[in-house]
């Protein structure tokens, strides 16, 4: 160990390399849940360096924990406790390597930040439309490794539909020159696939190919409040005919979610009356005229039909942005408000109502009072279905000893419905349990030999994902 911690240091400079002090920013994870033990950080500055620390570690049989933003939600990107493995930080390797306009690709390195590539697409007057909450600190590589979903999902697809091409570091220390801008390449498997929501098990992204889109003349958006959720299908229904590829976000708050808001995250608050539901809904049309033309009529047919009870339409840049300031304020406003039993679970859109009213009534008869606070990415039909002690019962002891009862009630209702228990975060520690009671055989056999067959000395990110 200590000829190759020796190596690494001389391989890396003593800014590539960390080992003593404070190396906590590596070891703790965004929720703080799954704090580790790191044996050193390595933070190479090209693929080289990349592809010779993980030769090194292959050869001395060393565990890599490769880790962009560290603001993963489910435990994947955090070193275990043991004190014997490497987190590989990819956050000094931060280049935007290529523009091409005319083929609307962006090739990055895997530790640009989100907004970083957002800014970068839009100074050449193009749109990268991956949009998170933490994208003002999360990677590229890392957005790529969880297949990260967002807001924009309804139009433009998870990071996956996102991305043409990729490099890869392989388990073994060799490149994957894979950056292809090409749409269509129809040679074989798509490598390309594999490393997309791998979480890092079966290599290193190292820099990606990224899809663009044109930008729109125009982004409107608008709130509309309801009563049902059967309500908020019609809504869907009607502002898909009505926008078609126009529609870019359908975003769900339950009048919970938004309290929570009012409360922990004051001035902060919704410009309607109080309702059950809150539907946020964005428009890329070619003019603000025609957007707000667009919307007006849409909202007010569902008016005149009754589906919602009132709406408004932002009519500047700073009361749209105060509307997306709402819905971006929930996690940090339950966060403040104490731990909470999260989910981040897929259903189809149709099922969503049914799930939500069965599921409340399986928490109250199990837990009387506990609170659901409920809110997502309806358009796309991803709920983030979190579950808050009821009121006078310490939050840490709530999740403590009711996880296990919550998530099985919320999943035994997710599976029953035909969704999924990960939308957006990925399995990592927090679901690799669930994640081998939920899969089926089949799909696990085939994951774990394409695991065996790309690393065969489980090096990569072990004890993640997959289960034991």
């Amino acid at each position: 160990m200590d000829g190759l911690l020796a190596h690494l240091r001389q391989l890396l400079g003593a800014a590539g390399f960390r080992e003593d002090g404070d190396l906590s920013p590596w070891e703790k994870d965004w929720r703080g849940r799954w704090p580790g033990s790191a044996l050193a950080v390595a933070l190479p500055a090209s693929t080289e360096e990349v592809a010779a620390v993980v030769r090194a570690c292959a050869a001395a049989g060393v565990a890599i924990v490769p880790q962009g933003g560290n603001t993963g939600l489910v435990g994947g990107g955090v070193p275990d406790a043991t004190g014997r493995q490497l987190v590989l930080s990819l956050r000094r390797m931060n280049t935007i390597r290529a523009v091409d306009v005319a083929n609307l690709t962006l090739t990055v390195d895997a530790g640009c930040l989100l907004t970083q590539v957002q800014a970068a697409a839009e100074e050449n007057g193009l749109l990268y439309p991956l949009s998170l909450a933490a994208e003002g600190n999360c990677t590229i590589g890392g957005n790529l490794a969880t297949n990260a979903g967002g807001t924009q999902v309804l139009r433009y697809g998870n990071a996956r539909e996102l991305c043409l091409g990729l490099e890869v570091v392989t388990p073994q220390g060799e490149i994957w020159h894979g950056l292809s801008g090409l749409r269509k390449d129809n040679t074989g498997y798509d490598l390309r696939d594999l490393f997309i929501g791998s979480e890092g098990t079966l290599g290193v992204i190292t820099a990606a190919t990224l899809k663009l889109h044109p930008r729109p003349g125009a982004v409107m958006t608008a709130l509309a409040g309801f009563s049902d959720l059967n309500a908020a299908l019609r809504l869907i229904d009607r502002s898909r005919r009505a926008l078609d590829a126009g529609l870019t976000g359908f975003e769900l708050m339950s009048a919970h979610a938004l309290g929570l808001v009012q409360q922990w995250c004051p001035p902060m608050r919704s410009p309607l009356p109080a309702t059950p539901w809150t539907a946020l809904i964005e428009l890329a049309a070619a003019t603000e005229a025609q957007g707000q033309r667009q919307l007006e009529e849409l909202l007010g047919d569902a008016l005149a039909c009754g589906d919602i009870t009132d709406a408004a339409v932002a009519t500047s840049l700073s009361q749209a942005a105060q509307f997306w300031a709402l819905r971006e304020a929930i996690p940090r406003a339950q966060a403040l408000s104490g731990l909470n039993i999260k989910h981040d679970i897929a259903l189809p859109v149709s099922a969503i109502p049914a799930f939500v009213s069965e599921t409340h009534a399986a928490l109250q008869a199990a837990l009387p009072g506990c609170r659901p606070v409920t809110f997502g990415h309806l358009g796309d039909g991803n709920l983030h279905y979190n579950v808050q002690a009821p009121e006078g019962v310490e939050p840490a002891t709530f999740l403590r000893e009711q996880e296990a009862l919550v998530n099985a009630l919320v999943h035994d209702r997710v599976s029953a419905l035909g969704g999924s228990i990960s939308a957006e975060h990925g399995i990592g520690v927090l679901k690799r349990e669930e994640l081998a009671r939920r899969k089926s055989p089949v799909a696990l056999q085939m994951m774990r030999a394409i695991k065996q067959a790309l690393d065969p000395q489980g090096l990569m990110n072990p004890g993640r994902l997959l289960p034991d």
